[in-house]
């Protein structure tokens, strides 16, 4: 299939290297999930390393990873605000590379639960701002370093745990777990390791149905999206290569397989080498929103029609012809 770029329009254009963020398309079919005139619009800037974003109270809220801090941006606003701060350390200590939170998401209540890298656990934001622990340990071993979450319609959370908070990674002596798993949260407090035989496990989604897992996997030598069925008691089977994305890695695509987001018509819209990679149900790759730079995760808000994606130290925001699944 012939390859083209279709150029949109962004209201800044100061990035490295005076690149503009762009549309690639591999496929003529991506017009309809994205219109030819849509706008790729850099909404706040000057993170350290963006993440987790979530539409939160009508508004979009993110973690800046290596600050300890969620971030908090509003419509018409030129710059995001502090949020919560600390977000993912509660208590300074030695011995990790990235102590902020980082995977978002929103419970039933609309409250926010946050993946925690400093304190290796998730947990909820209540109403009144104190941070109430959901779970931190696997058989009496702590977790590496919660990195993304998902919640089913049944309540049950799934999140992953790579050794990217750390430092040394897998060699870290704080490592307590001898593998890098994706778990499973019941309301009532059972904890379960639905994978534990991936390198780098880090973010994660259900198709529509939620009869279909998936996991995206950081490894510079394997990058990748796999993909599972989900059983009647919540585990996981038929583990499979989704998505291969080794072939897309180069020296101007930056990142690798990161956070992800599933719309409507059980689509893909997943971080990867040189942006997000928009994905059909079936594996085939129509495009990629271009950012320029490693980009972490994306998420769905405003009238769920909206893309948020944070890459590297910016926001930016796509409209779409989707909606995201569950809008």
């Amino acid at each position: 299939m012939k390859r083209f770029l279709l150029v949109l329009v962004a209201p800044v254009v100061v990035y490295a290297g005076d690149f503009s963020p762009k549309v690639e398309v591999d496929d003529p079919s991506l017009e309809t999930l994205l219109a030819p005139d849509a706008a790729v619009e850099k909404l706040a800037e000057g993170f350290h390393w963006s993440e987790g974003p979530v539409w939160f109270q009508k508004s979009l809220v993110f973690s800046d990873v290596p600050e300890n801090i969620i971030y908090q941006w509003k419509e018409g606003a030129k710059q995001a605000t502090v949020f919560i701060k600390p977000s993912g350390m509660l208590t300074p200590r030695e011995g990790f590379r990235e102590q902020g939170s980082n995977g978002l998401a929103v419970d039933a209540e609309g409250r926010l639960l946050v993946c925690e890298h400093g304190e290796r656990r998730v947990a909820r934001v209540e109403k009144g701002g104190q941070q109430t622990s959901l779970v931190d340990k696997f058989e009496g071993k702590r977790f590496n370093s919660p990195n993304d979450l998902v919640r089913r319609k049944n309540g049950d959370l799934y999140f992953t745990d790579p050794p990217y908070g750390l430092q040394g990674l897998d060699k870290s002596p704080l490592k307590e777990l001898d593998f890098n798993g994706v778990f499973r949260l019941t309301p009532e407090g059972k904890v379960t390791a639905v994978i534990k035989d991936l390198t780098f496990p880090n973010g994660l989604g259900f198709s529509p149905d939620e009869k279909t897992f998936y996991v995206t996997v950081s490894d510079p030598q394997a990058p990748r999206i796999m993909a599972y069925d989900v059983q009647a008691d919540g585990s996981m089977a038929k583990p499979r290569v989704f998505f291969d994305a080794k072939p897309l890695v180069a020296p101007d695509r930056k990142g690798l397989p990161d956070g992800m987001k599933v719309d409507a018509q059980g689509n893909l819209w997943s971080t990867g080498p040189g942006g997000v990679l928009i994905l059909t149900p079936g594996g085939k790759h129509l495009g990629t929103i271009l950012t320029g730079q490693p980009t972490g995760n994306c998420a769905w808000g405003d009238d769920g029609s909206s893309i948020y994606i944070t890459a590297n130290m910016c926001l930016f925001r796509v409209k779409t012809k989707t909606k995201g699944a569950g809008w």
